[in-house]
């Protein structure tokens, strides 16, 4: 008998028919992939998810419930959703470290409103108004702006005033509340009610981030394609790309690309930069942004892994950047300044005549090889997502139509229907999976691939069959670059 069948038993003597069904030639074209978007963040007591443990996120209502209004999270998810309501997200929450401290800042008034007003004060990228009625002293403006706050429970801060004196508290420990913005007046036509001053101290002395590790903890064993991470401190980053790397290895291949922002200068944003080379990790730093940078962490991740869920391939700029407010005109950096952050490692953002932030260019940290030349070959997103995907799209064939087959050498005579596979047998599937992900865009060159495929039996382990496939993985338009030689 030369067919293989799994279920039915060659020795039956019961009559009649049996049949069974194998699914292995099933499917056919390159595979889809069930994207899934891994949130991390803080979360305040007054959450009832349950600390380091993964839990997916329907929508931002779903999100304070889980983890309270005016954490960290529940930003982040209204953000993620506004940009992407489909994109498929889930988190793993993390109380404040309890050694930590919150960051605080002040807001001082002087002089009194000559006339009625509003204020418009913006706290990390949010607006909060107060009426200002005629003669109204510094306190009493103090006090009136402070209510307004303390109203806006989807802040990251509570306030208090004593006399002209507005004190901010985060409402979380940690380095994230010294990123909260506060200013005035970030749109045309605002402006402060005649006869009002303010001064405005920064958030400062929040320190002591969770430790990303407990949250690593809660990854378990499930396929996490894309992270957004909020902490960006050197230990947490460190213990993120080991983790990341242990998960893009062959025998674990469940790999992502985690997303994260910073907020700082460019000089600052140049050197946290340069501390990194992680193929598997992109940052962007927003400079002078309202919107504070786990929002533009959140933001990014979503529009990019989007895009990339679609096609791992395809380039990513010009991609809005919803609900962010970019730096104000004069704080944006420059195309030369923008350059620059490009070759430390880090993502680049521009914005349209219409205020509208969009990705420039989506870089990893990745810089240097080992020796630490420089090394352009997963300077895009791009590349380690597409690479990600054709490893998916080979492992899903091979398992799909040889589960349980046996392997022998080529010439070897055996009946129809038997479950063996040659090398040859996995040479030509592979040329046939090469095919389709050339037709869906993703390759190119096939002549090179089937000149340098390498498929053989281990000459140690006749169980074992060994290949080397060089695909040509497709490129982005990034630059076109032309010289007009004009003539009079």
């Amino acid at each position: 008998m030369s067919i293989s069948f799994d279920e039915t038993p060659d020795d039956i003597r019961v009559p009649l028919f049996y049949m069974e069904f194998d699914n292995s030639r099933a499917v056919s074209g390159t595979p889809g992939v069930e994207y899934k978007l891994l949130v991390l963040g803080q979360m305040l007591p007054t959450g009832i998810a349950d600390e380091a443990t993964p839990v997916r996120v329907l929508s931002p209502d779903h999100a304070v419930n889980l983890f309270g209004r005016g954490s960290m999270l529940a930003g982040m998810f209204d953000a993620a959703k506004l940009a992407d309501r489909y994109l498929e997200t889930w988190c793993i929450p993390l109380k404040d470290a309890e050694a930590g401290t919150a960051a605080v800042g002040t807001v001082v008034f002087s002089g009194a409103a000559t006339g009625t007003g509003v204020l418009n004060c913006y706290i990390a990228g949010q607006r909060v108004r107060a009426s200002v009625p005629a003669l109204a002293t510094a306190a009493e403006v103090a006090t009136a702006l402070a209510d307004a706050i303390n109203a806006a429970l989807d802040l990251p801060v509570t306030a208090s005033a004593a006399t002209e004196t507005i004190t901010l508290t985060a409402r979380h420990k940690g380095e994230c509340g010294n990123d909260v913005d506060i200013r005035f007046n970030y749109y045309t036509g605002e402006a402060l009610p005649a006869g009002l001053t303010v001064a405005i101290t920064s958030m400062v002395n929040g320190a002591g981030n969770p430790e990303i590790a407990d949250a690593i903890a809660g990854f378990g064993d499930e396929w996490w394609n894309a992270l957004v991470v909020p902490w960006t401190d050197g230990s947490n980053m460190a213990a993120l790309e080991i983790e990341l790397l242990d998960r893009w290895g062959p025998t674990n291949m469940k790999d992502g690309i985690a997303y994260t922002a910073m907020k700082g200068t460019h000089s600052e944003s140049a050197t946290w930069g340069n501390a990194r080379n992680g193929h598997l990790s992109s940052c962007m730093p927003t400079g002078a942004s309202p919107t504070p940078p786990w929002i533009w962490a959140a933001v990014y991740a979503v529009v990019a892994s989007g895009s990339l869920s679609i096609d791992p391939a395809r380039p990513l700029q010009t991609l809005a950047l919803t609900g962010i407010l970019p730096p104000l005109h004069g704080d944006r950096w420059t195309m030369e300044e923008r350059n620059l952050l490009l070759y430390d490692g880090l993502a680049t953002f521009s914005v349209d005549s219409g205020g509208v932030a969009r990705i420039e260019r989506a870089i990893t940290t990745y810089q240097k090889n080992v020796y630490g030349l420089a090394d352009p070959s997963y300077l895009d997103v791009t590349t380690p997502a597409t690479l990600s995907y054709i490893r998916y799209a080979f492992r899903a064939r091979i398992t799909q139509k040889y589960p349980r087959h046996k392997l022998a050498d080529d010439g070897t005579r055996f009946g129809p229907g038997q479950a063996i596979v040659t090398p040859s047998i996995i040479r030509a599937e592979f040329f046939a999976l090469f095919r389709e992900l050339e037709e869906a865009g993703l390759v190119e060159n096939f002549d090179q691939y089937k000149a340098d495929l390498i498929v053989e039996r281990d000459a140690d382990d006749r169980n074992r069959l060994n290949f080397l496939s060089p695909p040509d993985i497709i490129n982005g338009l990034i630059i076109l670059a032309g010289k007009t030689q004009f003539r009079l």
